[in-house]
């Protein structure tokens, strides 16, 4: 029963460590292949970017960007990053007006070419709750600590493996060793006494004559 238990545990913990491991890569491995990632934390853009998902953003150059394109920008000086939809742009001045899809006015400050991030190439919904509580504490140390546990519970069934044919090969190891004390050297068998025979003497007596 303890032995299916682990296996169980083991394909489980095994499966946990995958997700982690892909969800790193999505976060890390995007920057390598030139995406910057964002979590959208208001439902300006919503239906399409709703709260709590993330966007990877391509890094593009302005003059290919089209009115209809949504775009991720620097809003301000406080470096506040936004999306929200090109609805005009003002290709002399260098600028964009954009508007989020959930709002219904256009944004007051245009969006100058320069504070352009790139434009969103895909989203994977909710995973920005995740990616929040993972990269700030106390959430980031609680998830190495599981990652930790996890590595260790992955690994346990192989260590208790080995623990289990090394105390049968000690319990082998001392009944053959058992078996060879059984055997004194002084049992050895007997060896028969050798006798010499010595023939009757007989003496012919003559006859009396």
């Amino acid at each position: 029963m303890k032995t299916k238990l682990l296996k169980v545990w083991s394909i489980v913990s095994t499966v946990l460590i995958i997700v982690i491991v892909l969800f790193a890569i999505f976060l890390m491995g995007s920057r390598v292949m030139g995406f910057r990632v964002f979590n959208v934390i208001s439902g300006s853009m919503s239906p399409v970017y709703n709260v709590g998902d993330l966007i990877y953003v391509k890094n593009v150059d302005p003059s290919t960007v089209k009115v209809g394109d949504p775009i991720t920008f620097v809003l301000n000086e406080d470096l506040v990053v936004a999306t929200h939809r090109v609805v005009r742009i003002d290709a002399e001045n260098q600028h964009f007006y954009t508007k989020g899809d959930a709002n219904e006015t256009i944004d007051s400050t245009p969006v100058h070419f320069k504070n352009l991030i790139g434009v969103p190439q895909f989203k994977i919904p909710k995973l920005g709750y995740v990616s929040d509580f993972i990269q700030y504490p106390p959430g980031m140390y609680i998830t190495i600590g599981v990652c930790a546990v996890l590595i260790f519970l992955v690994f346990l069934p192989d260590i208790l493996g080995k623990r289990k044919r090394k105390k049968a090969q000690q319990a082998l190891s001392g009944a053959a060793a058992s078996v060879s004390q059984a055997t004194p050297a002084d049992s050895a068998p007997a060896q028969p006494e050798k006798t010499t025979a010595q023939p009757a003497e007989t003496a012919d007596k003559p006859a009396d004559e």
